[in-house]
């Protein structure tokens, strides 16, 4: 596949390894859990697939969207189905970081402190509507986000080898939030934009509702817990040996270079864009049954990884272009390898 436009650096032809016998367990995974969201998530495909890959990537994700558009449905729903506890917090201007890390608590019976542990001691946190808590509660979130720890009065306590946030924000409403700093938004490996059902998915979802369906029930309507720890920790080892030639590493390179360089943009794609490209194209990659990633994979995920990382300049904004429209135009002046 190649892009009409040119760049002055070429990049070398993609060698692709022969296909593996063995079935990709990621691939296995995603198969059982999109089929069997289906019965209570309508639509919805690439919010939940990219919900997917995060999750197989050790990755976070941020949920935009308007309210009403199954966006803690979908939370919970991969929560349940992969046996991971599943804690949500209100994000509100009035909460403090100890709500959500935890706090020691002095206890007068044995005259010490005991932790009384946060929310954020769980295996999947939503966390809603993230951007109406100030910068100090936000700010309590990026050490555990970046290294799955927290810090309580000098001690060090690991978080779940699945620990994930899925955090929602409501794109058209303002008034009384607070905008995520460009540190907290990096730590996000996908932000997803939540769209309205189609129109054949609405009407299922009536229909679902009109048969009884609750989502505050999911156990109620068949759904079945498929993938445990051990499963997801064993995708994660597969996903680790996907092949990535180096023509594809050049091109996820020259993504971010480009990017850097596009008179759309103030700030374009750092060094962790481009590593988060990477391991997302490589669980992407398996998730499709392959040992090796192709062009397609990186394209198909530059924009969820890309969007919330680069700036536009004013008079982009202005003209009425978006992150997505000027990462496409970023693509469109790049080489794809072959």
């Amino acid at each position: 596949m190649e892009s009409q436009a040119q760049q002055s650096q070429q990049l070398e032809q993609v060698q692709l390894p022969a296909s593996p016998q063995k079935r990709p367990i990621a691939l296995d995974i995603y198969a059982a859990i999109d089929q069997e969201r289906r019965k209570v998530v309508v639509g919805q495909d690439e919010p939940f697939a990219l919900m997917v890959v995060a999750l197989l990537s050790q990755g976070h994700v941020l949920l935009e969207g308007v309210p009403g558009t199954a966006k803690t449905l979908m939370a919970k729903t991969l929560a349940y189905l992969v046996r991971a506890e599943f804690k949500r917090v209100q994000f509100t201007p009035d909460l403090l970081p100890s709500d959500i890390v935890g706090t020691n608590v002095f206890d007068l019976a044995n005259s010490s402190f005991n932790l009384r542990k946060g929310p954020i001691f769980t295996n999947l946190l939503l966390g809603d509507e993230i951007n109406r808590a100030p910068a100090k509660t936000q700010a309590a979130m990026l050490e555990a986000m970046e290294e799955r720890q927290v810090t309580i009065d000098g001690v060090l306590h690991p978080l779940s080898p699945l620990f994930m946030v899925l955090a929602t924000q409501n794109p058209v409403e303002f008034e009384g939030t607070y905008p995520l700093p460009e540190a907290q938004l990096d730590r996000f490996l996908f932000k997803i934009t939540v769209d309205y059902p189609s129109r054949d998915a609405a009407i299922q979802v009536l229909r679902n509702y009109n048969a009884g369906f609750d989502a505050r029930r999911l156990e109620d309507f068949g759904l079945r817990p498929l993938v445990n720890e051990q499963v997801v920790q064993q995708a994660r080892a597969e996903i680790a040996t996907v092949q990535v030639d180096d023509a594809i590493l050049g091109y996820i390179n020259a993504i971010a270079e480009e990017s850097r360089r596009s008179p759309d943009l103030v700030l374009g794609g750092s060094p962790r864009a481009s590593i988060a490209l990477l391991l997302a194209s490589k669980t992407w990659a398996a998730m499709q049954g392959r040992a090796y990633v192709v062009p397609d994979d990186v394209k198909f995920l530059v924009r969820p990884v890309y969007r919330h990382r680069v700036i536009l300049k004013p008079e982009a904004e202005i003209e009425g272009l978006t992150a997505d429209s000027a990462i496409q135009r970023i693509l469109g002046r790049l080489e794809v390898p072959r």
